[in-house]
């Protein structure tokens, strides 16, 4: 395992103790998956060589949906591509006709990262990249660089919405040479989807539309793009959370988003995207149930059905469905050592032995779903070493011993703390010991 930074260190200790997925140090965590990043990663590879991809992980919750989707990310942004991750919520979907889509499209664009800048905010930089190299190229040519910019996006003209996009370019060009900076930060406005109204987008630059719901898509099109004009190697949406459109009560509003990802995904399967991948994490509710979710659209379901030759242990990897595997006990056990490593030192450091009877504890109590949904496993081992490291008197195995003697006398015995005989100051959830 390479060098922790203390940084690091704090951010996977909170995040796991939370249950969410640590944006740092995901490298000092991760088991198991081979075959599926194997797999992804090829196609992070297509899509840098002028392909598309588009990939559904789907698993329960508390699987590992976003940690391996943020794992995926982690391996485009090395291998120079741009990324635009977010989450659906209420209100932010696909496809929308009161904005919704449009502040999807803003949450990934405030979230655009690159390996320079891989915690979001990365727009200017990708702008100011662009530019700057057709600065470059019209000193080399002694050519004005307004000129130089409209030739390299001549062709964005033929695209929809290329002639805006590349317009707001301009402006942005204007804004940074005259020191206008009302003008660039309107410039950013725009790309980010944030002008509201066609009438203030006039006013501030010129131009007579907006990212709006009914051109999300298009717009990332033209994002993936121009993110290749500035020298990156492509654009990789991620949408996590799809089970936002599953819990949709209008069946109009639910196929109206279902539809979009039809073409997203007759887009990617015909090849007329390139330099673009999408990865949509949900739940296995989302994809299969034919009365709400992707597979009640007939057309869905026929495109992402399961290979009927991958049964009885034979899996297919290379389609658009990829289902996470439940993880091994050893890929298990691998991952509670690693999070050993991380938070305690190495002569102070549980035993494996303390490791087993822990493993041994979760499988009798909640079965093989703790392979399947390692989250609360984890939260638990990590609340665990928290109240081993803080109360230097108690044994590892008294905790889990009176763990199994209040599970057995049918107590809700939930909290490491009364186990170890202590109680904090006020609740604190952080410390549910619950599985």
């Amino acid at each position: 395992m390479s060098r922790l930074k203390p940084r690091e260190r704090d951010a996977i200790v909170q995040a796991l103790r939370a249950g969410v997925v640590p944006k740092l140090g995901l490298r000092h965590i991760q088991v198991g998956r081979v075959r599926e990043i194997e797999e992804l990663v090829k196609d992070m590879d297509r899509i840098a060589d002028g392909g598309s991809a588009i990939r559904f992980v789907i698993g329960e919750y508390g699987s590992g949906k976003t940690f391996f989707m943020n794992l995926i990310r982690l391996i485009a942004l090395e291998k120079g591509m741009v990324v635009m991750f977010a989450d659906l919520a209420p209100d932010r979907r696909i496809h929308a006709t009161g904005g919704q889509a449009r502040g999807l499209y803003a949450e990934m664009a405030r979230n655009l990262s690159t390996r320079t800048k891989p915690d979001g905010g990365a727009l200017a930089s990708v702008v100011e990249r662009f530019v700057s190299q057709a600065h470059r190229d019209a000193e080399a040519a002694g050519k004005p660089t307004g000129t130089v910019i409209r030739e390299r996006l001549g062709h964005f003209e033929e695209l929809t919405g290329g002639f805006e996009f590349s317009e707001v370019i301009r402006r942005y060009w204007e804004g940074h040479e005259t020191g206008n900076d009302e003008l660039t930060s309107a410039a950013l406005r725009w790309l980010r989807g944030e002008f509201a109204t066609r009438t203030d987008a006039r006013k501030a630059l010129g131009v007579r539309t907006i990212i709006d719901d009914a051109n999300v898509y298009d717009h990332l099109k033209l994002m993936s793009v121009f993110v290749r004009e500035a020298g990156y190697k492509g654009l990789l949406v991620g949408l996590d959370e799809m089970v936002n459109l599953y819990k949709l009560s209008s069946s109009q509003a639910r196929n109206a988003n279902y539809e979009q990802i039809l073409r997203i995904l007759n887009d990617v399967l015909q090849g007329s995207a390139e330099h673009l991948g999408f990865l949509m994490g949900g739940t296995p509710e989302f994809l299969m149930n034919t009365r709400r979710g992707l597979y009640s659209y007939e057309a869905l379901q026929t495109r992402l059905a399961e290979n009927s030759f991958a049964r009885d242990g034979l899996v297919d990897l290379s389609g658009p469905v990829v289902k996470l595997a439940s993880l091994t006990p050893e890929d298990l056990f691998v991952l509670l050592s690693n999070i050993r490593t991380i938070m305690q030192e190495e002569e102070n450091a549980l035993p494996d032995e303390a490791l087993e009877a822990f493993m041994t504890h979760c499988s009798e109590r909640i079965g093989e779903a703790y392979f399947r949904t390692p989250r609360n496993t984890v939260t638990a081992f990590v609340n665990l070493l928290a109240v081993l490291d803080q109360n230097a008197g108690v044994a590892w195995h008294d905790l889990i011993e009176r763990i199994e003697v209040a599970a057995d006398q049918g107590d809700d015995m939930s909290d490491l703390d009364d186990a170890a005989g202590v109680r904090p100051d006020g609740d604190d959830e952080l410390t549910s010991f619950r599985l």
